[in-house]
């Protein structure tokens, strides 16, 4: 029998290393699932979510010229209604618009520091100008 990928069978793990474990397929074949297939949430040690000889669901994710069969437990099950951390409050006035593009060459950021220094150094001008006509306070 030909293994097609996208097929989800049933197997047995029979072997569990820290990078994974091997399960048994139907017809003595066998196959690797990698940690990172084994669930939805970061897995640190596979025997705290595998145990060898419980049965498994997998789905066939590649086969690679060696003939090896890459499999996923993950991908053989729906996938859990919201992943990872929760989303961040989004800020007062926050509109869902994307901001303008940064920079991207040598140029384009030299002009843009220009621009803002430019207006900064003005602005550091009149200050001093205004505190020097108050009669003090400014730099000399």
């Amino acid at each position: 029998m030909e293994l097609e990928i996208g097929s989800i069978l049933e197997g047995k793990v029979s072997g569990i290393t820290k990078f994974g474990a091997f399960v048994t397929l139907p017809e003595g074949r066998s196959g690797l699932v990698h940690i990172s297939e084994i669930a939805y949430t970061y897995v640190n040690d596979v025997k705290d979510h595998l145990q060898e000889g419980q049965e498994v669901k997998v789905k066939v994710i590649g086969v690679d010229d060696a003939g090896r069969i890459n499999l996923s437990i993950k991908k053989a099950m729906e996938p859990p209604a919201h992943q990872g951390r929760p989303a961040a409050p989004r800020p007062v006035g926050f509109t869902g618009q994307k901001k303008a593009p940064e920079p991207v060459t040598f140029e384009d950021k030299l002009k843009q520091f220009m621009a803002s220094s430019g207006t900064k150094l003005s602005e550091h001008h009149l200050n001093e100008k205004k505190a020097s006509r108050r009669g003090g306070g400014g730099r000399r």
